[in-house]
């Protein structure tokens, strides 16, 4: 299980744009991808998961990966949130 935390510098959070990416990378991967938010936690391969988590600008994201390509999976993540979020 690999897992790390982002802080978000987005104005406006994780809003649908940034959301539908996110399913589409961990839907990509065999792993589970779990993102941790506001005291919830959801399946990063469900876009109405992801947007109810509600993570603004300043709060912290966990994403946690676990499965054969964990390792794989957490550097992209990493390297999406740093990009985009």
């Amino acid at each position: 299980m690999k897992e790390f935390q982002y802080t978000i510098t987005d104005p406006e959070g994780i809003h649908a744009l940034p959301a539908g990416d996110m399913v589409k990378l961990a839907k990509s991967f065999a792993c589970s991808v779990i993102a941790t938010g506001n005291g919830q936690a959801t399946d990063c391969k469900k876009l109405f998961g992801l947007m109810s988590l509600g993570v603004k600008r300043g709060q912290t994201l966990t994403i946690t990966c676990d499965g054969p390509d964990e390792t794989t999976a957490i550097t992209a993540f990493e390297r999406y949130l740093s990009d985009n979020l």
